[in-house]
């Protein structure tokens, strides 16, 4: 069996997961920060959140591009910095403009880095075992969705908003000195992509619209949109939902059960992805994905009369969410991948996260809208249904479109 953990994916691994546990450090925390310090209203919480979101999609065509151009490590390194040194920005912003303006940047530097560790990693493990590789990839990002919010929340009790910047940047510094000890191939070695020619015989250096968004992977990218949308709702405001209807439960402890789901999940589906069995584990994941939505919603109706069948609700929704989406992921990255050329891997991981960013910002702006005229119950529920649509949309039309056109490596 060809050798997974070798010196440099060890070091992406730990890189992956010090940097998202910066980025979850202040997800549950920058709602109650400008809240608190801006006065900022609700409906505008939603919007001035997801400028970060439409700076990341915005990039991340461009830097799939590049990374697929040129070498992919130093472009990967320059995000990160940028990416550590804006997390201490934010307590520099004296006004609410200038917040929206540093978070902004924040998502362009984020974007490229989540573009080029996964581009690299793809690049570091042996494709035999790539689903069970971006398994191991992705529970880094699992773990420190479990460790960050759970500890921002606990620090937004305990430790200034300063304090709790200055934790994020120190973790992901080193988290950036991993990144820097990840060796990758010379160019023009075997397997690089650049130079790469298609099946048709032209150079991949020709510049046209593929070389920036994965065609091929439209189909699947309005499916992974749809489904993204009540994702980004619950991350950003699950802990204000629980506040709003009343529910005394630490909200942490959300975050770590979906951590915990997620872990568990991608770890057996990965295996099965390198079996092959790769659409047929996200149609899988989609079934408790609905259920958790819905439930999520239905929270508000309990709590007044049954508050502890709601607080058992409330905590099924995470572990079902982590089952869920922890099946899809390594799944719908292969997808991707598997519907790529070689010297388009970096453009396919980046179609793939922007519909993903996409997604999240529909779901982050629509959410305050929503919650301004109901409560975030109806964005839970809206979410089951939109979900509902995108198992259609896979259904009946990705999983053909993938039979026809995905091409598996030896």
């Amino acid at each position: 069996m060809d050798r997974l953990f070798t010196r440099s994916y060890i070091f992406i691994l730990a890189a992956n997961f010090l940097m998202f546990f910066g980025f979850w450090l202040l997800i549950p925390v920058l709602p109650f920060y400008l809240t608190e310090t801006f006065n900022c209203p609700q409906a505008l919480l939603g919007a001035i959140l997801s400028c970060y979101t439409v700076s990341c999609l915005a990039v991340r065509p461009f830097s799939g591009f590049l990374m697929d151009k040129f070498p992919r490590k130093p472009i990967y390194i320059f995000c990160y910095f940028l990416c550590t040194a804006m997390l201490t920005s934010y307590m520099f912003a004296a006004t609410l403009a200038w917040f929206i303006v540093l978070r902004a940047i924040h998502g362009f530097a984020f974007g490229g880095v989540t573009v080029g560790g996964n581009t690299l990693c793809v690049d570091i493990m042996p494709s035999s075992r790539r689903g069970e590789g971006l398994g191991y990839y992705g529970l880094m990002n699992n773990t420190a969705m479990a460790l960050g919010p759970m500890t921002g929340l606990f620090m937004h009790g305990h430790v200034p908003y300063v304090g709790i910047f200055l934790i994020g940047m120190s973790v992901s510094a080193v988290g950036l000195l991993c990144a820097l000890a990840v060796s990758t191939k010379k160019r023009g070695e075997k397997g690089e992509v650049r130079g790469e020619r298609n099946a048709r015989g032209e150079s991949s250096s020709i510049v046209s619209l593929d070389r920036f968004i994965l065609l091929k992977g439209i189909p699947v990218s309005i499916a992974l949109l749809l489904l993204s949308i009540p994702y980004g709702a619950t991350t950003n405001f699950v802990a204000m939902y629980a506040s709003e209807i009343r529910l005394d439960v630490p909200t942490g402890f959300f975050f770590t059960l979906m951590a915990a789901g997620m872990g568990f999940s991608r770890i057996v589906a990965g295996k099965q992805v390198d079996k092959g069995y790769v659409t047929q584990c996200i149609h899988f994941g989609y079934y408790p994905v609905v259920v958790a939505f819905m439930m999520l919603g239905l929270c508000r109706f309990v709590v007044a009369d049954h508050p502890t069948v709601a607080t058992i609700m409330f905590y099924i929704v995470p572990s079902l969410l982590g089952i869920g989406f922890g099946v899809m992921f390594p799944a719908m990255n292969t997808l991707y991948i598997n519907l790529a050329r070689h010297d388009q891997r970096a453009t396919a991981t980046s179609t793939y996260l922007t519909a993903w960013d996409v997604g999240l910002g529909i779901g982050v702006t629509a959410s305050g809208v929503i919650a301004q005229h109901f409560t975030f119950y109806m964005v839970y529920l809206v979410g089951s249904a939109i979900c509902l649509l995108s198992l259609l949309i896979f259904t009946r039309i990705v999983t053909p479109h993938y039979d026809r056109n995905k091409r598996v490596e030896g």
